[in-house]
């Protein structure tokens, strides 16, 4: 496995290289010089020259080993992308959005992953039932509806008029206070496809003959499901948990602006509504490294849950 895992490493390099010099094709050379941006209408060219040296600006693009695109290689792989349109440190935001972003995802992906399987066990053994649809019914409905209407629902309903919780993050608020609305709005909205698709891998399962024998040899209805449907359908479910987890790092979008919750989400939105590339291009260099780790993982995870994979 070791000669596997280096194997794959290697493989990465090229991936990565062909993101940074994706993002430095759209950053700066279809982007421009954004120093007139930065500066202003009115600036003066003194003005405009000392942002454009400090952004690197006024090095040259390629022929150089100090050119912009040398240092846009070495400064991604140490983890310097310099200074957003504010002057602070884009690696700076990025820290300090973490933990919200965390505080709202993680327990998000824990409680659809945990309610999803769950529930997919047990509609798969009932299946064709008038659970079995009812359930269908629920889980295509709650799919059809915009993402942005439970948010709007939950606001103003469960924030606004029955006060539950509050309406917008503040900074005195506990992480309870401002993570439950935004977490439960965030698992009753990815319930739906995560459960239809748990659902078919579960009905793959039970539809096998070793479930059959299970049965016959008297085997209880709960060590059927959980010890050799769920152990046999790790493998579709592991493919889908484990590649989810990078974007748990990216925060969630759609809820983080809502509810002005100050992690990646927000920063990402803010930074596209400006023009901010270099977080833009901070966030996509560190979202392509995750998902390459994370498909390594996976692949790992493969070999220690079957047997019959082997990465020898």
């Amino acid at each position: 496995m070791t000669a596997y895992v280096i194997r794959r490493l290697f493989y990465t390099l090229p991936i990565v290289a062909g993101v940074l010099l994706l993002t430095f094709v759209l950053f700066s050379l279809v982007g421009g010089d954004i120093s007139l941006e930065i500066a202003g209408k009115n600036a003066s060219q003194e003005t405009i020259d000392e942002i454009r040296h400090e952004y690197g600006l006024d090095k040259p693009l390629f022929l150089s080993w100090d050119s912009q695109f040398v240092n846009h290689f070495k400064n991604a792989l140490v983890f310097d992308f310099g200074r957003a349109r504010d002057r602070e440190p884009v690696i700076d935001k990025i820290k300090r959005g973490i933990a919200p972003s965390l505080s709202i995802t993680v327990p998000m992906f824990f409680g659809i992953v945990f309610i999803s399987v769950s529930l997919a066990l047990m509609v798969a053994f009932v299946r064709g039932s008038a659970w079995d649809s009812f359930t269908l019914f629920i889980c295509v409905a709650g799919m059809s509806i915009p993402y942005l209407s439970f948010i709007l629902f939950g606001q103003y309903f469960f924030a606004y008029k029955w006060g539950f919780f509050p309406i917008y993050y503040t900074p005195g608020l506990s992480l309870y206070e401002y993570a439950a609305l935004p977490v439960l709005i965030g698992i009753v909205t990815g319930i739906g496809s995560n459960l239809r698709f748990y659902r078919t891998v579960m009905l793959d399962e039970m539809k096998s003959d070793y479930v059959r024998t299970a049965f016959a040899k008297g085997l209880s209805t709960r060590k059927v499901l959980f010890k050799h449907v769920l152990k046999n359908a790790m493998i579709p479910i592991i493919t889908r948990v484990v590649l989810a987890i990078p974007y748990l790092f990216l925060g969630s979008l759609l809820l983080e602006r809502f509810f002005g919750i100050p992690g990646l989400g927000y920063l990402m939105i803010e930074a596209i509504g400006s023009r901010d590339y270099f977080i833009i291009n901070a966030m996509t260099y560190i979202s392509a490294i995750l998902f390459v780790l994370f498909n390594l993982i996976t692949d790992i995870c493969y070999a220690l849950v079957d047997p019959r994979v082997s990465l020898d």
